[in-house]
């Protein structure tokens, strides 16, 4: 007996939301049953991959196109004005997006609530006046959902009367551009909007104000104003925000930053190549529209997100924020705090900030090589001086994780650095880097640096380990 066609068909019907369309067609030739099933399925999941396989060079074939449009097309109308909660569209083998906003259009007419989309067209397919999305999706009044996906610009029609999305709490853009108009007025499209990413984007004005009473989760991946300009001001007004993913050129003023309930942030403040001499002597020959000048009201930045709990601070960060570290604020709250490192950036304010975690708990550091300079401080072994290890030696931290481990004695040295400064610390783990060059490809050099580690656990009051995956040891005690 089959079990599963004794099922009631809401039940059959919601089993099969789970599977990609094209399973689902299949299942209409089982038996009568299943016929109509179609109608009952809430979630549809389409991926033009499944049908053309461009691999295979199907995609390339208008016929074989033009077979999965029409498949499309009879599976939306087979399930006719029946209500659908998700559609899930990727189509990036060169339908029409004639076709792909038909589609769209349908769906939302049903009522749908999450919609999900990757897409792409050929440039010959899109003219140069179109909207290449089709307006009513900005003007829904049942997204809950949206996410939007492209290879291509992502143009966010604006309309004379403006978009409005009322139930939208999510809302994710990741294209090659975006575009949307000024950041205020987007936002007041979405009055309940929680969730915002969007990646790839690209200030309209060099003044802009993120601002947004409901949003939660923030996360801004931009290039800065056009052409890579640093923008002017960049403000944010979101007071229930608990997270946020902030990376962009760096700002030359932060006027207004409230986020009094933000619990956990990723700072990557981006400095062009160009401008790090200039971070590093900003008192040395800069004129007087040098816009380096400015990089210290980062401040106003880092003064704004204090009550913070858990924080991650990219290479780039930690060269920006060497301008303020006199005035930087007292992190009470923070327990857990992350770094990243480049050997082409510097740690002058590694020692500022850990003095100012009187709380810290958690120190994780991404890469223990980085650009040393005069003014690295005592955090490091780098170059001596009379107080060195002094900011450790304050520092409450418990446990530290070491990433990216490559092996060589410049680490070993900062590692026996820090064991014999940061006086609490009880846990140690270092884990060796896994997809770069490391010490460990020459003959001996593994079983030399675990042979130290080792003994630095057994001298040591902290407990220190070292992890490698099993076939990264093979390779490297082989040679």
């Amino acid at each position: 007996m089959d079990r599963v066609s004794n099922l009631p068909d809401e039940v059959r019907g919601h089993i099969l939301s789970f599977l990609p369309a094209k399973h689902i067609a299949l299942t209409s030739v089982l038996s009568k049953s299943w016929l109509n099933l179609w109608k009952l399925v809430p979630n549809l999941d389409i991926d033009d991959s499944e049908f053309l396989h461009p691999e295979e060079g199907k995609a390339e074939r208008h016929e074989i196109r033009q077979s999965f449009v029409e498949l499309v097309d009879s599976v939306l109308a087979l399930q006719g004005d029946s209500p659908i909660d998700k559609f899930s569209l990727k189509c990036i083998t060169g339908v029409h997006p004639d076709h792909v906003n038909r589609w769209i259009c349908n769906v939302l007419q049903r009522g749908v609530s999450d919609l999900d989309l990757f897409i792409d067209y050929s440039l010959e397919d899109i003219e140069e006046d179109e909207d290449m999305l089709p307006q009513e999706m900005f003007v829904s009044r049942t997204l809950v959902k949206l996410k939007i996906r492209s290879d291509r610009c992502v143009d966010w029609w604006c309309g004379k009367g403006g978009t409005f999305l009322p139930m939208l709490k999510s809302l994710y853009i990741d294209s090659d551009l975006i575009l949307w108009g000024k950041m205020k007025r987007f936002l007041h499209s979405f009055p309940v909007l929680e969730e915002l990413r969007m990646a790839n984007m690209e200030w309209t004005a060099s003044d802009e104000t993120v601002s947004s009473a409901s949003l939660r989760k923030l996360s801004i991946l931009g290039t800065g104003c056009e052409d890579y300009v640093n923008p002017k001001s960049i403000s944010f007004d979101t007071p229930s925000l608990l997270y946020l993913n902030y990376s962009d050129l760096v700002a030359e003023d932060y006027p207004l930053v409230k986020m009094g309930k933000l619990s956990e942030a990723q700072i990557n403040l981006i400095v062009k190549d160009d401008q790090i001499k200039r971070v590093r002597e900003p008192n040395n020959d800069l004129l007087e529209d040098d816009v380096v000048l400015q990089f210290g009201n980062v401040v106003k930045l880092m003064n704004g997100i204090q009550n913070i709990q858990t924080l991650y601070l990219t290479a780039d960060t930690l060269e920006v924020l060497s301008l303020c570290c006199e005035s930087m604020p007292v992190f009470n709250n923070l327990k857990t705090l992350g770094i990243k490192s480049d050997e082409g950036r510097g740690w002058q304010s590694l020692p500022a900030l850990l003095r100012n975690c009187p709380h810290l708990e958690f120190l994780i550091i991404e890469g223990l090589l980085h650009y040393v300079t005069d003014k690295c401080g005592d955090a490091c072994d780098c170059i001596l001086r009379e107080d060195k290890g002094r900011s450790l030696t304050s520092c409450p931290v418990k446990k530290l994780e070491i990433q990216g481990f490559r092996g060589t004695m410049r680490e070993i040295n900062m590692i026996e650095h820090f064991l014999r400064s940061f006086k609490c610390l009880k846990e140690m783990g270092i884990f060796a880097e896994e997809n770069g060059p490391t010490n460990f490809e020459n003959p001996g050099a593994f079983e030399y640096v675990e042979k130290i580690l080792k003994l630095y656990n057994e001298l040591s009051s902290c407990d220190v380990y070292f992890l490698v995956w099993s076939y990264m040891r093979r390779k490297w005690t082989a040679q």
